[in-house]
């Protein structure tokens, strides 16, 4: 059985990933941003090994929960799941200086990639409103753009496939893929999502652990288990090389 842990885990779809993997018999560590909220995930689902806390808006919080994992040992696989949502009325800026939404739906997944034990597969949650992202990869921060809160969620959705697939180029010994879970009924979501709840944390735990064909694959993006179109900008390795320049430039680390 494999040992895989998840980000940002501590409801919705990681939280029910994490469920789906511990009643097939994985090993699961799953991830809160608070305390109280680990302890909230703890009674969710006893069953999962631990609860890692952190909150990955800023660099120390990643590296620590980077080192939190390391001392569990290896994971065999690593679900990026932590994000924040397209709704968010204002630019956030954090303690780095950071948009508060791109550090954490793009850079946190990053530096966890450079930093942690390398696992046999990697899976990165993007969303089907990256096909409007920005492919230009200029005013990453917006600080100089007026906010706009949906476009800057799409422009990091982009970032994480060309993070998926960047990885995919440079680790071959790596399963990278992403994905989109779908319009769904979440607390990031909203209510009036239209898509499948109950489909839509069934593909990350399957290109996590899967021996299925079809998810033993690399730099690939899906939708419900299966392959879906992809933003071409997504495939451009110069895009790719760009962005986990910029996050090694930020982050001081670069992937082994």
């Amino acid at each position: 059985m494999a040992k895989v842990f998840t980000t940002g885990s501590s409801d919705g779809l990681g939280l029910m990933a994490g469920r789906l993997l511990t009643e097939q018999g994985h090993g699961v560590v799953l991830h809160a941003r608070s305390e109280a909220r680990a302890e909230e995930t703890r009674v969710a689902l006893p069953q999962a090994e631990a609860v890692l806390v952190g909150d990955l808006s800023t660099l120390a919080a990643m590296r620590d929960v980077a080192d939190q994992a390391n001392k569990r040992g290896r994971f065999d696989a690593v679900i990026h799941n932590v994000g924040i949502g397209y709704r968010e009325p204002r630019r956030v800026e954090t303690v780095d200086g950071l948009s508060q939404l791109w550090a954490v739906n793009v850079l946190a997944p990053y530096v966890l990639t450079a930093l942690m034990h390398k696992p046999d597969r990697l899976v990165y949650l993007s969303s089907g409103m990256h096909t409007g992202g920005d492919p230009s990869l200029d005013d990453l921060q917006w600080s100089r753009r007026p906010w706009n809160g949906s476009q800057a969620y799409a422009d990091t959705k982009l970032h994480d496939v060309l993070l998926a697939f960047g990885v995919a180029r440079r680790w071959p010994d790596v399963l990278s893929n992403a994905l989109t879970p779908g319009w769904v009924p979440t607390r990031m979501g909203g209510p009036g999502a239209p898509d499948d709840l109950n489909q839509a944390h069934l593909t990350q735990a399957w290109l996590a652990v899967s021996d299925d064909p079809g998810a033993r694959v690399t730099g690939r993006y899906f939708y419900h288990q299966r392959p879906r179109d992809v933003n071409p900008a997504a495939q451009d390795p110069e895009l790719q090389d760009r962005l986990l320049d910029h996050c090694r430039d930020l982050s001081g680390l670069a992937l082994a």
